[in-house]
């Protein structure tokens, strides 16, 4: 097993880059766009492709397969969706309980909220004691601990 490049860390990459990130020849990747329907690189000006990083590791992935586990290209194509159902499936069984952490985080962001608002001390002399006291700020605000520097 021959140790590939590192993926700079660029946004698109032309196909003889990728061609030498992934240690094929650009007729191979070509090729491979109409046989794996998870490659699709951006097609520009005089239909030049453009892949992204996720097409580069796809790539990568699947020239590890074909030539180094033996992979038939119809196998290969079975495997890398295999994958890919694989992953839909977790991630619908994640969804619910994420809706579930959500819901609940949001109940307690709403909870802190109400207990870090800051309390006014009320004047026990005052007339109507639900008057808070400003002379000379007497009455203090006062911040619940925990909740120092956070705006309400």
């Amino acid at each position: 097993m021959e140790s590939l490049p590192t993926i700079p860390a660029k946004r698109y990459f032309t196909i003889g880059e990728v061609a030498e990130l992934c240690a094929v020849k650009p007729h191979v990747l070509r090729y491979w766009e109409q046989e794996f329907t998870q490659l699709r690189p951006v097609k520009r000006r005089g239909n030049r492709r453009y892949y992204q990083h996720h097409e580069v590791l796809i790539i990568r992935r699947i020239r590890s397969l074909l030539y180094e586990q033996g992979f038939t290209i119809s196998g290969a194509r079975i495997h890398l969706q295999g994958t890919r159902q694989t992953i839909a499936a977790a991630e619908s069984q994640a969804a619910p309980a994420a809706l579930d952490l959500r819901a609940e985080l949001l109940a307690i962001r709403n909870l802190l909220a109400v207990d870090c608002q800051p309390k006014i001390e009320m004047s026990p002399f005052a007339p109507n004691r639900n008057v808070p006291l400003i002379d000379g700020f007497q009455g203090q605000l006062r911040t619940p601990p925990g909740c120092a520097g956070r705006s309400p």
